[in-house]
Order: C-alpha cells, then structure tokens, then sequence
C-alpha cells in the first residue's frame, strides 16, 4: 500500500522533498505533465487541453515536527514544534532528525526527581528535551545542528480496516490523490501536492493562482473524537463513517454547492459520508478559495484519531471511499459543469 511509503516518509513542513520525490516518481507514469514550483510544490496534470471546467484536487505533503533550536553543554537538544502539536503527547517518543535520521528520544525530568507540585503540571516544550546520547556540546554537533528537523520513529501497521502510522494528515490525501492520477477524466484535472500547509497555508496560495481552477476540492486527514470519554453528540467525526464534508472552519466557509454536489453524488451513489461536526483547524481551503477571483473550494477529509501526535490511527474503508466520491465530482463536474455563481 502506497499509504504504508508515504506514512513512513519524512515531511516536516519546509523539508517535504522526501514524499515529494517519492510521489513523483509515482505519479509520472499516470499524468501528462509533472512539474514542482519554487516553493516545492509539485502538480501532475491530465487533459490540460481538453474542453470543459478546470479542476484542482489538492493535498498537503507536509506533515508536524520538531525543530532543533539549542544545543545544550551536556549535548541534549532543545526543539520547538514546528505546525500544531501537544507537547502532553511527546515525552519517551523516538524521533529521527536530520537527513542523517540520527536517533533520539524525547525526554524530560524523571518523575522521581521532581517535586510534588511539578507532577501536577502539565509539560511544555521548555520542560522537554532530545537525548541522541551524545556526552557533551562538542559531540552533539559532530551529528545535528541547529534547524535540523526531527519526525516521529512512527512504523505502518495494520489492525484488520484500520491503519496506524504517522502524518495521516495529509499522506491520507497524498494516497488518495496519488490513485486518482490513474483514472481518466473529460476535462483538465491539476492534482496539486503543496508544501507548508502547518504552518500557515504557505504553499497552496501559490499553487492555486498558478492553475487558476475553476473549483477545487481539497483531500485532508481530520479528526476524529469517537474515543472513550467524547459524548457521541461531541464527535467532530467518526472513524469508519466515510469521508468527511467540512462546512466550515477557521480557514474557510465551504461554498454551498460544492457541499451539495458532494452529498448529492454520496447518496446517489450510495458512499457514506459525513459532516464534520466541528470547526476547529484549518486546510488548504482557505487560501485556494481566495485566490484571484475566487475558488468554490471544499475539503473532503478521512477522519483521523490521535492527529498531530506520533502515531494515528484511520480506516482503510473511509480512503477508498473518499477517493471513490472524489472521482464521481469529477466526473460530474466534466458532464454538468460548475455552475456555482
């Protein structure tokens, strides 16, 4: 499964080159063109000269991480995240760092050293540090520096329609995006991969003025809140109940009609699919649907347990079932049209 490749590949936002070459190498025997921009966007496009809407189907290669800042005297690391991540989740954790993948662990104060009040507080990144078992500054140095990324040690595996690995958000996406690139459409198709989506949207601005699409959707990891001690009522989304719609979050009001489509062709067609629930986050979409004129933009997701942590967990069903939906819009879209003003 090319999900197993992507997942175990090594993405911090800025250093995406890794699942940018390996997609790459995926996708050019499938699409007509393939070229990256230079910010590392990378596009594969199909029917560029063929009549009818331009479609733009994106995904994000960029997954969180952790940046060295400081070297300490006795050749610990210090780190700053880089994109949303819980500093609760990080302490015993295995991560690689640099193109070297030199091998660290996470740490922070043992509970025996600490006081009574500490062990009530929460940890935050200044409590926490890399050990690579170098023993001082000096031998630190011969192996990582300052601006060297870490990801997460995170292996792929498999429990029955459920997966478990790293960077579901957005190698999910990137999966779906990847076996898209195999089928054939009636109309221009850009399959858009964009660098920097954690820390800002930085990548998919660009990417969309470049195309200029006439809508777009986007194909994300979201999360999913069905675990123990969520009400049913709370849940953003649910793992298993198909790919996710989301209205609206902080980035974005999804256009109506896109959403419209996307439910229509879902109970046609007889593909679960569901709302996400809540509003919190942000993707691609808001910087796509602002560019030049305006994009009818929406994001489809596969909703993730555990995002942004060291290891998540998704379905296999949910996948195929986003990439199934996706290629009915745009089937749609090359037989209908847009007409979303």
């Amino acid at each position: 499964m090319f999900l197993k490749e992507l997942s175990e590949a090594r993405g911090v936002s800025s250093r995406e080159h890794e699942v940018r070459d390996l997609i790459r190498e995926y996708i050019t025997p499938h699409v007509d063109e393939v070229f990256n921009d230079s910010l590392g966007n990378l596009y594969g496009v199909k029917g560029k000269d063929k009549p009818g809407p331009k479609v733009m189907l994106a995904a994000h290669m960029d997954e969180v991480g952790l940046m060295i800042t400081t070297i300490e005297k006795n050749g610990l690391l210090r780190f700053q995240p880089v994109g949303g991540i819980d500093p609760r989740v990080l302490v015993s954790k295995p991560v690689y760092i640099g193109k070297d993948k030199v091998v660290g662990v996470i740490g922070a104060k043992a509970i025996h050293l600490q006081r009574p009040e500490e062990r009530t507080q929460v940890l935050g990144f200044d409590d926490l540090y890399i050990d690579i078992g170098a023993v001082d500054d000096d031998s630190a140095k011969k192996l990582v520096k300052p601006g060297d990324v870490a990801t997460f040690a995170t292996s792929f595996g498999e429990m029955g329609d459920l997966v478990v690995g790293k960077a579901f958000d957005d190698r999910a996406g990137c999966t779906a995006l990847v076996e898209l690139t195999k089928l054939e459409f009636n109309c221009p198709v850009y399959f858009v991969f964009t660098v920097q989506e954690e820390v800002g949207l930085r990548g998919a601005g660009p990417a969309a003025y470049r195309v200029g699409p006439d809508v777009c959707l986007v194909l994300e990891g979201t999360t999913a809140s069905d675990v123990a001690g969520t009400d049913e009522e709370g849940y953003s989304t649910t793992v298993g109940a198909g790919p996710a719609v989301s209205v609206m979050d902080r980035s974005v009001i999804a256009h109506p009609k896109v959403v419209g489509r996307l439910f229509r062709l879902a109970e046609e067609h007889g593909v679960p699919i569901q709302n996400k629930r809540t509003i919190t986050g942000g993707t691609d979409a808001g910087a796509i649907s602002l560019s030049r004129e305006g994009v009818p933009t929406a994001p489809i997701a596969v909703p993730c347990r555990y995002i942004h942590s060291p290891v998540t967990v998704m379905s296999k069903s949910d996948l195929e079932h986003m990439i199934k939906l996706v290629e009915l819009f745009v089937h749609d879209i090359a037989d209908k049209g847009v007409d979303f003003e």
